[in-house]
């Protein structure tokens, strides 16, 4: 009997050589047909990754690749990727398209979720011939849905990590496949924690892609409270406002959670100063000794010996 290794829970479970848990609750027995086409869907780092990886073990595994571009971004490989080694394309943003697509597939495939937001129809996730792996940037069961990353820093976690998990007709809901855990330091930002998730992600993929196309996976159920709170892309963090007042460790926390750097997934978040509505354009921690007055700045004690800066503007 092998073993493996849950990376995020440094726990080790038996593996099994022939039952799988998979898309649920239930067992099945591992079929000796092998997957025949990978789909991946995607968009990102952590999805080019998964894509030059699954097509340099094409040959070992003999079975048939495309790509399927549901969500366009400006900044994507993807497409030159796909150019670059002759694998087939697809753009298909429109969500009844792109299930009628998937629909159609009658060959045994494995279709792989890569930073991808398009939920997969129950009647798609339930055939018997299709199974899914989806990528999630947080540890399962905790923080499911949307923007993990924020939440896990809004709310002062030291660590959180990645998970590989079988698709369901539930959000976030399937068994583990594979995860891996790293620390969020106290000046991270959302764009920060992400690009380390991405290269855990792509990390964990090339760790399990093998056991999965040998259907020798040993995943585990996540066990969550089914009234678990689950994250919605148009929430925002104490949507977007601090107070002068709060502690300042809670404002850089909000700050942080909400900064992607130049992909603007969030608003500025805003403050009032002196009874005016104002937006932080920029803050960081500095010293106490590099203070400098000016307009338009406001500094906030953060610990023993730094500061929190912030540049505003009103509105």
């Amino acid at each position: 009997m092998r073993q493996e290794t849950f990376e995020g829970l440094k726990t080790t479970f038996p593996m099994a050589l022939t039952i799988e848990k998979e898309k649920g609750a239930e067992s099945r027995v591992s079929t000796n047909e092998t997957f025949q086409k990978i789909v991946i869907l995607g968009y990102g780092k952590v999805t080019g990754e998964v894509l030059q990886y699954v097509y340099d073990r094409k040959k070992e595994y003999g079975y048939e690749m495309e790509f399927i571009e549901h969500e366009i971004h400006s900044f994507s490989i993807t497409e030159k990727i796909c150019a670059e080694r002759g694998i087939p394309f697809h753009r298909i943003t429109d969500k009844k398209e792109l299930t009628a697509s998937l629909d159609r597939i009658t060959d045994k495939t494995l279709i792989v979720s890569a930073s991808n937001n398009f939920l997969f129809p129950a009647s798609l996730v339930e055939k018997a011939h299709i199974t899914i792996v989806n990528f999630h940037n947080a540890l399962l069961p905790d923080y499911p849905g949307r923007n993990a990353p924020t939440w896990a820093i809004y709310r002062g976690e030291k660590t959180t990590g990645i998970t590989w998990h079988y698709v369901t007709a539930g959000v976030d809901e399937g068994s583990i496949i594979i995860q891996k855990q790293c620390e969020i330091t106290d000046d991270m930002k959302a764009y920060e924690l992400t690009e380390k998730l991405m290269d855990l992600a792509a990390e964990a993929f090339r760790e399990c892609f093998g056991r999965i196309l040998e259907e020798s996976v040993q995943a585990r159920e996540q066990g969550f409270d089914p009234g678990r709170r689950m994250y919605r892309s148009r929430e925002v963090p104490a949507d977007g406002h601090f107070s002068l007042t709060d502690q300042p460790e809670a404002i850089y926390c909000l700050l942080r959670s909400v900064d992607y750097g130049k992909n603007d997934l969030f608003p500025l978040v805003r403050t009032r100063i002196d009874g005016r509505e104002a937006e932080i354009t920029r803050y960081r921690r500095i010293p106490t000794d590099r203070r400098k007055e000016g307009e338009g700045l406001l500094y906030l004690p953060l610990g023993a010996d730094s500061l929190l800066k912030l540049k505003y503007r009103f509105l």
